[in-house]
């Protein structure tokens, strides 16, 4: 029983992970690594609150994902054209369009790609070179401070979990 609880919570750390890092399920891996635990510990009285937690995380999360991307851009003076190119470059990055690079792989893609998506749709806009890389630094800045709440989050939908569950593996 205490092997399968260690393996859950290295699945939660991996989400903890994915809340931060993009292409990573992130909230997802915690709440499907508590209903496992529910299943295998076969109470699903122990995790009541743990899950609760992680669904009101996941829906913050997603909620989080939208506004810090929204906010970053809005203050930067990004235009909907901004917006939609760093969109289009989350995807080319993610699929690995972008040239490839002597280093950081298909993680640098995803950084990159919308910093750059921003920029040329900003200047297909404003046709401002200095505008458009004003804007293009807000949405990037915005989706990663975005990120790191996600990851606060996660980290605390965890935490809730462990200390919930932890007298029942351990007996303390």
């Amino acid at each position: 029983m205490q092997i399968i609880y260690w393996l859950l919570l290295a699945l939660m750390i991996v989400g903890v992970i994915g809340a931060v890092v993009p292409a990573i399920p992130g909230s997802s891996l915690i709440l499907i690594g508590i209903i496992i635990w529910g299943i295998v510990s076969s109470s699903f009285a122990a995790i009541k609150i743990p899950l609760i937690v992680t669904v009101i995380v996941l829906l913050l999360s997603i909620g989080v994902d939208f506004s810090a991307s929204y906010l970053g851009a809005r203050q930067a003076g990004a235009s909907k054209w901004g917006q939609i190119g760093a969109i289009v470059g989350l995807i080319v990055g993610f699929l690995g369009l972008l040239p490839t690079l002597p280093f950081g792989g298909p993680l640098l893609g995803i950084l990159l790609g919308p910093l750059l998506g921003a920029i040329i749709g900003e200047f297909i806009f404003r046709r401002d070179l200095w505008l458009a890389t004003k804007a293009g630094v807000g949405i990037v800045v915005g989706s990663l401070i975005g990120n790191l709440i996600q990851g606060l989050l996660a980290v605390a939908a965890v935490v809730v979990f462990v200390v919930t569950t932890w007298p029942q593996v351990f007996g303390t």
